[in-house]
């Protein structure tokens, strides 16, 4: 579930709390954390309703001045049935504090060892994750085409593994490309050794 950015911070800040989309099947649940630019952002409350039972004050809730503003934003995708996301800022990315990482010892490496071969392991490319890692590597702020062209990847399949590694603390995303994180940078070194 994606948010424009002015979204994020009206979550962040409090004054947002819902979100509408259109979905053929529900993509997130209650309980649910979702990492965002802002941080984490916790789905209370997943609910279908009729267009027509949307308020002014569901719209001003969800970040727009009235509601016919909001069933405007809609109308780009009106395939399947509309829901009502309650919504709320739970707390910073932790996968930040794990990045800034510049040490590790010898069980946190060889548990991210163990990560990383599972990914090879259960990936229908075979072994991806050291290529991949070694490219950012020695190509910060690249955009994934470049990746791809470099490592022979299909761009869209590793966009959706560099997400992996960047849940493993390995990797930093950027508006164009990615760079190691310490994390990655630390963990290429001792696996070189």
């Amino acid at each position: 579930m994606l948010f424009k950015e002015v979204h994020l911070e009206g979550i962040k800040s409090g004054e947002i709390t819902l979100a509408f989309r259109h979905w053929q099947k529900v993509s997130v649940n209650s309980g649910s954390l979702l990492h965002t630019s802002i941080g984490l952002v916790k789905i209370h409350n997943v609910e279908s309703i009729d267009e027509n039972d949307i308020t002014d004050e569901d719209a001003l809730n969800a970040g727009f001045t009235d509601r016919k503003r909001l069933i405007e934003s809609l109308k780009n995708n009106k395939a399947g049935t509309l829901f009502k996301i309650t919504v709320g800022y739970h707390s910073e990315d932790p996968r930040i504090k794990l990045r800034e990482q510049s040490e590790l010892s010898k069980q946190q490496f060889e548990d991210l060892t163990k990560k990383l071969e599972r990914l090879d392991q259960f990936s229908r490319q075979g072994a991806w994750t050291n290529s991949v890692l070694r490219a950012i590597k020695e190509n910060p702020h690249f955009h994934a085409i470049g990746i791809a062209d470099l490592t022979g990847f299909e761009k869209d399949w590793l966009k959706l593994n560099i997400r992996k590694l960047k849940n493993l603390g390995l990797t930093i995303s950027h508006q164009v490309g990615y760079e190691l994180s310490p994390l990655g940078h630390e963990y290429l070194k001792k696996s070189s050794t």
